[in-house]
């Protein structure tokens, strides 16, 4: 019987070392894991520090998930720190990937600043409680009035309790060589509130993570954080060309830090 147990630990690094297929399960396995982990143990510390939903817990939550980039494999080059030194609350926006978003957002993640996510997280186990435990705001993507209600209240809050958000205005997850086109929450949300935004642009992941072919390397995130772009004397009428010059702006940064190059036919690699 204790041959049985043998098997496996040689079959692991055999397995790691040929198949990336193999690799990429159990990397994806890991972190799911070992995130509902995390969650579990942030759970009573977020009680005991807050006594219940605070967006203060969000600080408990970045210190216990920054170390995990490490057993992935990930290193983030990060620039325009100084961006970020900002007071008061603000809209942060980014492109959105997928789930190793989060990993970056711990990275660079300020003070009393949460997320706004899709209503089906608060569902996913310990993750979800502790994202709720943290202040992220849910909506009902499906449900635009719903969406549109959260939002308004959204702005309120932020302005009572000095609050920054933060919001992938894609909407979706999007592994494309190119930004998908924003929704105007983001937008509507940062003009109710008259708060600056600031764009966060993730490099592609495709040299190393690509969900389709299951390929997931180690790899380099480069991660810049543009200027804020002020808000104050906006109106609705602005928010279209608001969003238009936010995409333009992080497209263009987006396509330099992936390396990319615009043809006839869309970006592609240099």
């Amino acid at each position: 019987m204790d041959v049985l147990w043998v098997i496996p630990l040689l079959l692991v690094p055999l397995l790691m070392w040929s198949s990336s297929t193999f690799v990429f399960y159990f990397k994806k396995c890991f972190y799911v894991g070992w995130m509902m982990v995390l969650a579990l143990l942030a759970i009573p510390l977020c009680i005991l520090k807050s006594g219940g939903r605070d967006v203060e817990n969000m600080r408990i939550i970045r210190v216990l998930v920054r170390h995990v980039k490490y057993f992935l494999g990930l290193r983030f080059d990060i620039s325009g720190w100084e961006h970020l030194q900002t007071e008061g609350p603000y809209v942060i926006i980014s492109n959105h990937q997928s789930s190793l978003d989060v990993l970056g957002l711990m990275e660079i993640l300020p003070d009393r600043c949460t997320m706004i996510a899709k209503k089906e997280l608060v569902y996913a186990g310990t993750v979800g409680l502790i994202c709720w435990l943290g202040g992220i705001v849910f909506i009902n993507r499906k449900k635009t009035n719903d969406a549109k209600s959260v939002m308004t209240e959204a702005a309120q809050t932020m302005l009572d309790q000095q609050i920054r958000l933060w919001v992938f205005p894609e909407g979706t997850r999007n592994q494309k060589e190119d930004l998908l086109p924003f929704k105007k929450g983001a937008f509507h949300l940062a003009v109710q509130a008259q708060v600056p935004i600031i764009p966060v642009v993730f490099s592609s992941y495709s040299n190393f993570y690509l969900r389709k072919e299951k390929l997931f390397n180690s790899g380099t995130v480069r991660l810049r954080i543009l200027p804020k772009i002020e808000t104050k004397g906006m109106t609705s009428d602005d928010i279209s060309s608001l969003c238009d010059k936010s995409f333009d702006l992080m497209r263009d940064a987006f396509l330099n830090v992936s390396d990319f190059k615009r043809t006839s036919n869309g970006p592609s690699r240099r």
